[in-house]
């Protein structure tokens, strides 16, 4: 079982430098936040069904091509580089070299449950990390157990619900942020950070169940980002929300270790 700081992988070594790849969608002047990938850049123990280490150059995402002109891309563009390339099935986006997203839209909820295929392939993969999001739309809503007991409990897999595409774009940036900052070492990453749209973080954190509107700004005051929240300890949560919310919030992230 995986914790959201376990899932969210560093860049393997050599990412890190030289990270601003040419080949990017840099070329004819394209614009190199939205390039298209020409060609992936073999990985070594890279595999033919789409769930092996995949090459991501430092502060990058990979995307799968589906996702182009989607509102999800559209709220990424201008805050992190984004790259596009065919053939990611079951993967939409990926972190870092062995860290993914898997995106679970309202559509995929209500068409039934073809989308656990692609969950069970990247989690039985022992290359890959994977951090299942999920739209929790009033539509939606209904399938959203299911698909909570499914992925955490039975998968033992990251889940984390948004509202929108424009909330999953700004929590996937911040997870992006996350994995790549050592503000010791990088303050321009610290200083990006500060512009992370926060309304998406605040509504993620109000859905932990037992936290709500009241809870969620307090949390976010004390543990300001999901992976510091998801490492808390009940004694730690308590002090902020009293006893039994904490242990709620406990469970929420530890069952899927």
């Amino acid at each position: 079982h995986v914790s959201i700081s376990e899932a969210i992988a560093y860049p393997a070594p050599g990412e890190a430098e030289g990270g601003q790849d040419k080949g990017l969608g840099e070329r004819a002047g394209e614009n190199p936040e939205v390039g298209r990938r020409r060609s992936r850049q073999p990985m070594e123990g890279n595999t033919l069904d789409g769930t092996g280490p995949m090459h991501v150059p430092f502060g990058h995402i990979v995307a799968n091509e589906k996702w182009r002109g989607s509102q999800l891309a559209q709220g990424m563009q201008g805050k992190i580089k984004l790259v596009f390339e065919d053939g990611l099935t079951p993967v939409d986006f990926y972190l870092s070299s062995r860290s993914c997203i898997l995106y679970i839209t309202e559509a995929d909820l209500v068409a039934g449950n073809g989308y656990r295929k692609r969950l069970v392939r990247v989690r039985n993969s022992s290359k890959l990390q994977g951090i299942v999001v999920v739209e929790k739309t009033h539509m939606s809503e209904q399938y959203f157990p299911a698909v909570q007991k499914f992925t955490v409990l039975d998968l033992g897999m990251v889940l984390l619900p948004v509202a929108s595409q424009t909330e999953a774009s700004c929590l996937i940036i911040q997870l992006v942020e996350e994995q790549t900052k050592e503000p010791s070492k990088n303050p321009l990453l610290r200083k990006k950070r500060a512009l992370i749209s926060e309304p998406a973080l605040l509504r993620t954190v109000q859905q932990i169940p037992g936290v709500g509107k009241v809870k969620a700004p307090l949390l976010l005051q004390r543990f300001p980002s999901i992976q510091q929240l998801s490492n808390a300890s009940i004694q730690e949560l308590e002090p902020v929300v009293g006893q039994s919310v904490a242990q709620h919030i406990y469970a929420f992230f530890t069952q899927s270790r």
